[in-house]
């Protein structure tokens, strides 16, 4: 496999950084995870939007046009081989003396690792399961898609590495906040129901898009702060994340839910098919 670091492509056996990078001393970096799909960045703005600010809130000297990215993508893609990806961007600090900096990090190593996905199919659902480790609050105003990834390491890790399962965290209040790696929906009388941002939530870049979409589609949608027993009563619940997409739920805790035969997020999985391929933005619908 073949990765893009600073400028050039090269063997991932070859890439290197330096101990003294702030990204793997203390936790300074960023990333984002999005979609190829026959060849298209689905939302690459949306993902370069939040990356954009994020870094500025690190104090990072960088900044990602769209234009940048898709020279660098053309070159992974074209030198692995792949039309249809997974793609995880990267961007760590770079180098600091050993301590903390206030000063800004004029030179950061930036990384596209990609890796090779079929063209989509629906069929996939998952079981939805409580953790018991709560969600953490985030370190500074907002949740940033950071290193700082512990908490939920320690949430996979209590909820298996069953591909079926869905870890949901509730937060220290014991609030719905969101999925090990997924944001959290439910559908209760056609309305579309959404744990706050308030809740200490990464703001995903697919949560955006459905509620934007959903809005489109005519349907009332509402964020605020629930408790665990509101969505036991739902008429359909579903997670959702850049690289999975739209993931019904069968069950909650136990509970059945209709997953797959879900009417209404078969219906959202629909629509988010007929723009993965030519979307920029959710700004787009």
């Amino acid at each position: 496999m073949y990765i893009y670091m600073n400028g050039e492509v090269v063997r991932k056996e070859e890439a290197r950084i330096s101990p003294f990078d702030h990204g793997f001393l203390y936790g300074l970096g960023l990333f984002e995870t999005f979609r190829v799909y026959n060849g298209h960045p689905f939302l690459l703005d949306d993902h370069l939007e939040r990356l954009n600010r994020s870094l500025e809130a690190l104090n990072i000297d960088a900044s990602y046009k769209r234009e940048r990215v898709l020279e660098a993508l053309e070159m992974l893609l074209e030198k692995n081989g792949y039309n249809n990806a997974y793609i995880r961007m990267n961007v760590s600090a770079g180098n600091g003396e050993i301590g903390l900096q206030t000063a800004p990090y004029p030179n950061p190593n930036t990384i596209l690792f990609c890796k090779p996905l079929p063209p989509r199919s629906a069929g996939a659902e998952k079981q939805a399961v409580w953790l018991k480790i709560p969600r953490n609050t985030p370190e500074g105003t907002e949740r940033l898609k950071s290193h700082h990834y512990l908490n939920n390491i320690l949430a996979k890790k209590e909820a298996g590495d069953h591909p079926g399962i869905e870890g949901i965290f509730l937060t220290k209040e014991g609030f719905l906040a969101e999925g090990v790696t997924s944001n959290l929906f439910w559908i209760k009388e056609g309305h579309l129901f959404t744990p706050s941002l308030d809740t200490g939530i990464l703001n995903g870049i697919t949560r955006r898009f459905v509620i934007r979409l959903t809005e489109k589609l005519g349907m009332n949608v509402q964020e605020g702060m629930y408790r665990p027993e509101v969505i036991l009563g739902a008429d359909e619940v579903f997670v959702t994340n850049s690289i999975q997409e739209i993931v019904p739920i069968s069950s909650v805790d136990g509970h059945p839910m209709p997953g797959l035969s879900g009417k209404k997020t078969a219906k959202l999985q629909q629509h988010y098919e007929s723009h993965c391929e030519h979307l920029w933005s959710r700004n787009e619908l």
